[in-house]
């Protein structure tokens, strides 16, 4: 051995390497280096081991001294070597970067990575993951709307507050209508989902009429009061309206979110709230309407019963509806607000404001 090393083979050691060595499906480097650790707790001399295994004696030397440091561990794993491509200097990567949030030079909106390999000189997989190590993702963009109802801030805390503190011995609804749902029949059947694909269906459709829900959630316990109608009208609103008064208690007062909508505002619908005087409206502030809580129960709605749905005819989509509102309200979940009004606005607050 050369000076300096120095091996001590356990018997353990030694049962380790005799299975590396005898099992065939062991790679043949393992092998290799596993004989000249058994050769050299021998005590063989190294130019017998470099006969034995067909090495040279640098390679000896350097496997005999891998397990004196790591032990077998160390005779099964390779080291990590540098890449043969030199890494791209950091000029390189600061200049994609700087590219990236300019506009192009060509007649597209953003660049992609195709493009970018090519206005700099380098492969798009090296845009790629420049732009992963950095958190760009240039062909993502998201939509945003900022309410520019000069009684934000007050309307928000009034609807928030509502939520995260109710009135005693009230009842808080956040009422709106989901107009014009269609009743889509597909033109072919799909094919059920299988191992390997999706399930499917036709992107084409034959469109049976509409209908539209008018619903009341119940902010506290999380049921939903919701009657379908062929149009949405102040006439329909009022209708339902009337359904709400008889479905709450006569002793409690009823505090109602919804947003602007024109029929929510209609000479006649003031007069019947002037007639019903333990009914409160409060108003989202405009542009606003995420902040009315029964759009999540739309929302979900929509997605799992909605839009894959086939119905030959408006009353198949009714009778849908009307099954899925009667197993949420069996199992009911109370509707809990988490944002506080103060947090909203500041996050509003860290939004650009276009000038005019």
């Amino acid at each position: 051995m050369r000076k300096g090393i120095s091996i001590t083979v356990t018997p353990a050691d030694r049962v380790r390497l005799q299975s590396i060595i005898r099992d065939r499906n062991s790679p043949q480097k393992h092998v290799w280096r596993a004989r000249i650790i058994a050769l050299t707790a021998d005590d063989n001399r190294t130019t017998a081991i470099m006969r034995a295994v067909g090495k040279g004696k640098t390679v000896v030397w350097r496997w005999q001294e891998r397990f004196m440091h790591e032990g077998i561990a160390g005779l099964t794993r390779d080291k990590t070597r540098p890449s043969r491509i030199p890494p791209l200097p950091a000029e390189t990567v600061d200049r994609v970067i700087a590219l990236t949030n300019q506009t192009p030079p060509h007649e597209a909106t953003h660049w992609t990575a195709s493009a970018m390999a090519k206005a700099v000189g380098i492969s798009p997989s090296s845009v790629r993951r420049m732009w992963k190590g950095h958190g760009l993702q240039p062909h993502r963009v998201r939509a945003f709307k900022i309410s520019n109802d000069p009684k934000f801030a007050d309307k928000l805390k009034e609807v928030v507050g509502l939520y995260v503190d109710p009135p005693a011995h009230a009842v808080v609804l956040s009422i709106d209508e989901k107009s014009q749902i269609q009743a889509l029949d597909r033109t072919q059947p799909g094919l059920p989902m299988k191992k390997g694909r999706c399930a499917t269906m036709t992107h084409d459709y034959k469109r049976n009429g509409t209908t539209t829900l008018f619903a009341a959630l119940d902010i506290l316990d999380g049921k939903v009061i919701g009657r379908c109608m062929q149009r949405h009208r102040h006439q329909e609103f009022i209708r339902f309206l009337n359904t709400v008064e008889r479905e709450v208690a006569a002793d409690k007062s009823i505090h109602v979110v919804l947003d602007n909508y024109a029929t929510h505002k209609h000479p006649k619908v003031l007069a019947w709230l002037a007639r019903h005087p333990r009914w409160t409206f409060h108003f989202t502030p405009t542009s606003a309407s995420w902040l009315n809580a029964v759009e999540n129960f739309f929302s979900k709605m929509t997605r799992q019963r909605i839009r894959r749905g086939v119905f030959r005819s408006v009353v198949d989509l009714q009778a849908a509806i009307n099954t899925y509102l009667a197993e949420h309200n069996a199992n009911p979940k109370p509707f809990v607000w988490t944002k506080s009004a103060k947090a909203i606005l500041a996050k509003l607050d860290r939004c650009p404001v276009p000038s005019v």
